[in-house]
């Protein structure tokens, strides 16, 4: 199949090349009551090594823009969206295959301390990566679920959503559907070659739903 080439008169995207990999990148926001950054905080450390890039046109897999190496000596990160104000990456030990985090790039510890354009390009980006999550698995239903607070099963203190796919289970017995708890059962770490596959897909399917919208609405 020949490659999709799209339409160079949607409208303009932000290109990746206004971005350079070797620069730190710096946070601008107007929320001064929150610190943009934490030294202990994995998650701004993903931030922090990865560049934005433009989400409908992912750089190759063999890009420096996406080594999931670049957070050593912590665990491998392997990004599937990455934007000026936020990013998006598989969990490191997922409820499901495709699970996946979203969180703004600032240090923002909980859903309120985000800015506004934060918040704005969460909920943008929150539907289009759920779609992707669901075209690069094949699983039809998933779960969004964002935490706040250490009370509320918070445990990483940087404001962030998972996207947590949820495959059908059928009762043999009664040959009807049934859901299972969050956190049952064994928690498996991230197989890297598989991971570095999967992040593969679900950039491209983001790509596609973006494009898609800019053309007149994506669907699932």
């Amino acid at each position: 199949m020949a490659p999709k080439t799209y339409n160079s008169s949607l409208p303009p995207i932000p290109s990746s090349s206004t971005f350079d990999p070797g620069r730190p990148h710096t946070h601008t926001h107007n929320n001064s009551n929150t610190q943009t950054t934490s030294a202990d905080c994995p998650f701004c450390h993903i931030s922090a090594v990865f560049r934005p890039y433009n989400p409908a046109n992912p750089p190759p897999p063999t890009s420096a823009l996406l080594d999931p190496e670049l957070t050593s000596p912590q665990a491998s990160a392997f990004v599937v969206l990455s934007t000026p104000h936020l990013v998006a990456f598989l969990d490191i030990m997922p409820l499901s295959t495709g699970h996946v985090l979203l969180c703004p790039r600032p240090h923002r510890p909980k859903l309120t301390d985000v800015s506004p354009a934060e918040s704005a390009e969460l909920g943008r980006y929150l539907r289009i990566l759920s779609a992707a999550v669901v075209r690069a698995t094949g699983v039809a239903d998933w779960n969004v679920v964002q935490n706040n607070g250490a009370a509320a099963a918070q445990v990483v203190p940087h404001m962030h959503f998972h996207v947590i796919p949820r495959p059908e289970l059928r009762d043999k017995r009664s040959e009807r559907f049934t859901a299972t708890m969050f956190g049952r059962g064994q928690r498996d770490e991230l197989d890297e070659e598989e991971a570095a596959e999967l992040a593969g897909r679900v950039r491209r399917a983001v790509a596609e739903i973006v494009w898609a919208d800019a053309e007149g609405g994506a669907k699932l």
